[in-house]
């Protein structure tokens, strides 16, 4: 089994916790949004938050293979986290769309600034280069609707 360095660890196991909580994020849109735009961003939020976990699991899975345990408990996200909460209740189509791209920007810039970092191991460096191109597509998508 492969070693990982604590510092590439950290890296994986940071935006893990960030994907989760964004996936947690979209649903809670997901289920309060409302407004004009409602069923347009209902569905779009179902795609952010499909491809979301999709990169969680990557992750995670990349974690595994490097040896280390992947953390994805309620409390370790909840604590550990980096993604702004959205708050409770009800939430208009144009607030959702300005809130989710704001904080798709955030975790696609925390990757960024963290590849450097993982130079000594391409292929985790590889698989979050694609994570944050992925959030991007996303939040260029959601600001695309922004008047």
């Amino acid at each position: 089994m492969p070693s990982t360095s604590p510092q590439v660890a950290s890296i994986l196991q940071s935006t893990l916790v960030d994907l989760i909580d964004l996936s947690l994020i979209g649903k809670q849109a997901h289920w309060n949004v409302h407004g004009p735009q409602f069923r347009s961003v209902h569905l779009e939020l179902d795609e952010v938050v499909s491809d979301v976990r999709l990169w969680s699991d990557t992750v995670a899975e990349r974690l595994a293979q490097l040896g280390v345990s992947p953390d994805g408990r309620a409390d370790t996200v909840a604590s550990t986290s980096q993604v702004d909460d959205i708050g409770a209740g009800p939430i208009g189509a144009d607030k959702v769309v300005q809130l989710l791209s704001e904080r798709l920007d955030a975790a696609s810039q925390n990757i960024k600034d963290a590849l450097p970092e993982l130079e000594e191991d391409l292929l985790s460096q590889d698989h979050l280069i694609a994570i944050g191109q992925g959030l991007d597509k996303h939040a260029w998508f959601l600001r695309s609707q922004i008047k």
